[in-house]
């Protein structure tokens, strides 16, 4: 099985983000850009494993208050002189980067590589469509991103909204060719 651990993503907030996208898409079509039904903010990749009981033991330990996250403004990974990834920002307490690192933290005796920064809270919108995102320069075209930019450089910050994070998820994703699903497996309360 294919799993992360994530927050979901509270429905206003999620259609706020889901009508910039689609103002955005006609603007952009050489990026893949992230359905709504799959936004979430990820705590911790794992990829394929079949250990997932022992994850769901050892995540039912993770401990961690309740927080509020506030999802505004937008950028561009690693910078927008070089995007490969359009996203959304993410305004958050300590908490989430404790309940980052505790997950990370709790995973680590099952053998799963251990993050090596910070948390960079994000909610990735759309990816270059052009094959890997980690592939050679030449392969990326920055020019959807960059009329992204320039729509987004006459408006506000745009502010989503904000929401309280009260419980995080242990998700399966199941590939296919017209994308990646997302399924929930566990709910992990916070608080």
């Amino acid at each position: 099985m294919r799993l992360f651990v994530a927050l979901d993503i509270d429905p206003a907030i999620r259609a706020r983000l889901s009508e910039l996208v689609q103002r955005l898409k006609p603007h952009a079509p050489g990026l893949r850009f992230v359905g709504p039904e799959t936004y979430h903010v990820t705590l911790k990749f794992l990829g394929e494993t079949l250990k997932v009981a022992e994850i769901r033991d050892r995540l039912r330990a993770v401990r961690c208050p309740a927080f509020e996250l506030t999802f505004r403004g937008t950028g561009f990974f690693p910078n927008e002189r070089a995007p490969r990834v359009f996203w959304a920002g993410i305004q958050a307490p300590p908490e989430l980067a404790a309940l980052a690192r505790a997950v990370d933290e709790a995973m680590a005796p099952l053998g799963f590589e251990r993050e090596r920064g910070p948390l960079k809270a994000h909610l990735t919108l759309a990816r270059n469509s052009g094959g890997n995102p980690r592939s050679a320069r030449a392969d990326r075209n920055p020019a959807p991103f960059q009329r992204i930019s320039q729509i987004l450089s006459s408006a506000a910050d745009v502010e989503f909204g904000t929401m309280a994070a009260r419980e995080f998820y242990l998700y399966e994703s199941r590939l296919s060719p017209s994308g990646a699903s997302y399924h929930k497996l566990e709910r992990y309360p916070l608080g």
